[in-house]
């Protein structure tokens, strides 16, 4: 590897060499994940998945979805995937998403109250030839979920890839729990359907800085 070269004037005589690029700078190192619970979905799929008693340990918290449903509603490859907090079924969620296609329609979005959070999606079973194998990732990163001082903002980037005809789909999204409550258990679940087998749901908590 080439030296890496930091002048300390504005003459390159006076340099000092260094043979990493950090050039002298402390290596960053980013906040830890830590898994706290996984389920895989066994062959009789699953309606929900619920992560109860949630460790106040941690600055967020970060649910990772590799899912798919196990009906298909004839109209889209996809459909979405929802959370509920500490058992609050009311209409104090609000969610907000924007999705591209590379398909015959360009994309769109939605904005709205709900009983529920939904900004994610999941595969459909045999949608448009969506194979058996394809599964959408969701990343939801859910923000300072134990401070009591403030309303819980939820993002989430998924995306769906309906093989056979060429349709991939990007999705981002957003949403507020309109509660100062700490999250102590979340519900993931499907809007329609259930989690197909395999489908796997997992909760990391977020360490300090």
């Amino acid at each position: 590897m080439a030296p890496v070269y930091k002048l300390s004037t504005s003459r390159l005589s006076s340099r000092t060499s260094y043979s990493s690029m950090l050039a002298g700078n402390a290596a960053y190192s980013p906040a830890a994940f830590e898994s706290i619970a996984t389920t895989v979905v066994g062959a009789g799929g699953a309606a929900s998945v619920t992560f109860s008693s949630i460790p106040t340990t941690y600055a967020h918290l970060q649910i990772r979805v590799y899912g798919k449903v196990t009906g298909n509603d004839g109209y889209d490859s996809t459909t979405g995937l929802m959370l509920r907090f500490n058992g609050d079924s009311t209409n104090n969620y609000y969610a907000h998403y924007i999705y591209g296609l590379n398909y015959a329609s360009p994309g769109g979005g939605y904005s709205g109250v709900q009983n529920s959070m939904g900004i994610g999606t999941l595969s459909q079973y045999n949608a448009g030839n969506v194979a058996a194998n394809t599964f959408s990732p969701n990343i939801i990163d859910i923000l300072d979920y134990r401070n009591t001082n403030k309303t819980k903002v939820v993002k989430c980037l998924s995306g769906d890839n309906k093989n056979g005809v060429g349709y991939y789909r990007v999705q981002l999204g957003s949403g507020l729990w309109n509660s100062t409550s700490a999250i102590t258990s979340i519900v993931v679940f499907p809007y329609e359907f259930n989690f197909r087998q395999y489908s796997h749901i997992a909760l990391y908590g977020i360490k300090e800085a």
